[in-house]
């Protein structure tokens, strides 16, 4: 018997019988009131979610924020709020867009758990455009928030290649001497403007 049949087989015998995976009827967390949940978890990691009646009111309300009145290059991918100077369509280099002060962008649904919003590449032509701006402003239908986690991931398919993720807050890190760097690895700020 050879050395390499010797160690399969040695392997083999001390291999662990199979098992079925267990069930579960867990949930997860819910609440009460979706929205205050999703500002308040946003708010605790450095966001900020604005409700607004309608697409009218996130444009004035839009003027009401510094990183807006201060931003010179902004892309916006929000069809009916033509406030963006810069078109992300014609950009062909990704490394264009390095000094973009504000990206406006979709976001597919938000969990009240931890404040996150599922964002997607669907029309976009970068998806670097998620955290290579230096402020971010993503906009979600009020009526798409989940309680958490498991409700989320229920919602999302997987049928086509494609890129997604879920973005809670501005970038941080404490890597570094335990010191919390804001916009370490993207947006130095992130607003949510749920819509009805």
């Amino acid at each position: 018997m050879d050395a390499k049949r010797e160690i399969l087989d040695s392997i083999r015998l001390g291999s662990v019988p199979r098992t079925a995976l267990p069930t579960s009827d867990f949930v997860g967390s819910t609440y009460d009131d979706l929205d205050t949940q999703f500002a308040n978890i946003l708010k605790a990691v450095g966001g900020l979610a604005i409700r607004v009646p309608d697409r009218n009111t996130l444009k004035s309300e839009l003027q009401n924020l510094d990183v807006y009145r201060n931003a010179k290059r902004i892309v916006s991918q929000l069809d009916d709020l033509p406030v963006g100077n810069v078109d992300l369509s014609s950009v062909e280099d990704p490394h264009d867009l390095d000094h973009i002060d504000l990206m406006i962008l979709p976001g597919d649904f938000a969990v009240a758990e931890n404040g996150a919003v599922w964002v997607t590449d669907r029309g976009l032509a970068h998806r670097v455009a998620y955290v290579i701006a230096d402020h971010l402003i993503l906009v979600v239908p009020a009526s798409e928030i989940v309680h958490n986690m498991h409700q989320a991931y229920q919602r999302l398919s997987f049928s086509e290649p494609g890129y997604g993720l879920f973005i809670s807050g501005p970038s941080k890190t404490a890597d570094i001497t335990q010191v919390l760097v804001v916009g370490a690895q993207g947006a130095l700020s992130t607003h949510v403007f749920l819509v009805e």
